[in-house]
């Protein structure tokens, strides 16, 4: 099993319970394999202390802080694509850093900001 970035619609679907998500995610922890996610993904998905189930699924993640240099990288992936969504544009780089697959709720701009970066990631819908 290939290291995976979680976006935010893997977070959101965690957190209303979904069953598949749920299982994926054990599975990869069972096998040794910690999902990513970058910090603006979590800062775009947390609301409240009361939101129990996304932080269960953030206690067997790897949440990776976003730097200068990230920005910077994020930045001109959005100039490139022409999308605006920062969180989206996070996943893209982490995923790029770590020869990561990508799970997501929001694959047209995810392929919208690889396309940017003239990259091949795969893409895992949620």
């Amino acid at each position: 099993m290939k290291a995976v970035v979680y976006d935010a619609g893997v977070l959101v679907a965690a957190e209303r319970g979904d069953r598949r998500i749920w299982a994926e995610h054990r599975v990869r922890l069972e096998a040794g394999m910690v999902p990513v996610v970058p910090s603006p993904v979590v800062a775009q998905t947390s609301r409240s202390p009361r939101q129990v189930q996304l932080r269960r699924l953030l206690r067997g993640c790897e949440v990776v802080s976003f730097g200068e240099a990230d920005a910077h990288r994020a930045g001109e992936l959005l100039a490139k694509s022409r999308t605006t969504d920062v969180a989206d544009a996070a996943v893209v780089v982490l995923a790029l850093d770590r020869g990561a697959d990508i799970q997501t709720g929001d694959a047209e701009d995810i392929r919208r900001l690889i396309g940017g970066a003239r990259a091949k990631l795969f893409i895992r819908d949620v």
